[in-house]
């Protein structure tokens, strides 16, 4: 039987009922899994291609969740253990942040019980569920958008507004990544990443799992506006790259940025550019024009449309929506 390469990454992982289960997951779900979804308790869970599956003890799929393996108290202990390496103290500090990342870039977040400390998670204790993230790092999604992020050799500031699971993440990867080792006459340049959430480079023990490029430096797990300030005093960058702003210490960062000559390429969670601007600090910093270029996914042909491209004065640059090579 065909073995996918999360079958492969993660089977050493799983207490034996859940490899049961799991290993014997084939088909179209196998191959476009996103999240396993582990809760002590509840049945097996996976999501993939827009909805979720129950599955059996023998990897049988269900949108129905009789018959579904039911994962035991036991089972996602010895999970947790398995995960954190056997040394719960080996994650502590990427716990408070709800998750942590494993080799490959297979992303762990974690539902619990919360202790706080000052107003501030210091930890997660009775841990309860799992999400367990599939990396889709996919080269030459961005292909067909590129030509409009650049002028020459100088990269365009640009605003990717996109609604949740429409594939944002893994484009800007792929912006990053061309914009680091250069395409078509376009040299590579310096890029920073400022990873908040380990989601684009996928950091393990500091050392990106994703290909981000040959020039890219990332700061991983950082706060994205001490992490953009961060890159602009010490690592010089050409692109600045975050993912998901929104707050008002976020805009500033990005303000400064693009103040010190610096091209940014950040998301933004919205429908479209008119529902971004209504928010007060993205609105101002809209309203200031300073992104050279707003693209607006969609999923209308799939995660990944290229719904729209708009100019810093908000003119349309695209004729009609495109989906980018290899998208998910």
């Amino acid at each position: 039987m065909k073995k996918y390469g999360w079958q492969k990454d993660l089977e050493i992982y799983w207490p034996d009922g859940l490899r049961s289960a799991l290993g014997a997951l084939t088909g179209k779900v196998a191959e476009s899994l996103e999240e396993i979804r582990v809760r002590m308790g509840r049945p097996l869970m996976v999501y993939g291609g827009g909805r979720d599956y129950f599955i059996s003890d023998g990897g049988d799929v269900s949108f129905l969740a009789a018959g579904a393996h039911v994962v035991s108290r036991e089972e996602g202990a010895r999970l947790m253990d398995a995960l954190c390496g056997h040394s719960l103290y080996a994650v502590e500090d990427e716990m408070k942040q709800g998750f942590f990342t494993l080799p490959g870039g297979y992303r762990v977040g974690l539902a619990g019980k919360a202790v706080s400390e000052g107003g501030r998670v210091r930890n997660l204790t009775q841990i309860s569920g799992f999400n367990i993230r599939i990396p889709r790092a996919l080269e030459g999604c961005a292909d067909g958008l590129m030509a409009y992020l650049a002028l020459g050799s100088r990269p365009l500031s640009t605003l990717v507004i996109a609604p949740p699971q429409a594939g944002k993440t893994t484009l800007i990867r792929d912006v990053a990544r061309q914009f680091s080792d250069g395409f078509g006459a376009f040299p590579g340049v310096k890029v920073s990443i400022v990873d908040e959430r380990s989601e684009i480079a996928s950091c393990a023990m500091g050392m990106p799992q994703n290909k981000v490029g040959l020039r890219s430096d990332v700061l991983d797990a950082c706060p994205k506006s001490e992490g953009m300030m961060m890159a602009l005093r010490s690592l010089s960058p050409r692109v600045l790259v975050c993912d998901e702003i929104g707050s008002s210490a976020d805009c500033d960062a990005v303000r400064e940025a693009l103040y010190a000559g610096v091209a940014v390429v950040v998301t933004v969670h919205g429908d479209g550019l008119e529902t971004v601007k209504i928010r007060p600090s993205l609105g101002r910093l809209i309203g200031e024009k300073g992104f050279d270029r707003y693209v607006v996914l969609s999923k209308s042909l799939g995660p990944g449309t290229v719904e729209e491209i708009l100019d810093r004065e908000g003119g349309r640059l695209l004729t009609r929506p495109f989906r980018g090579r290899g998208a998910a």
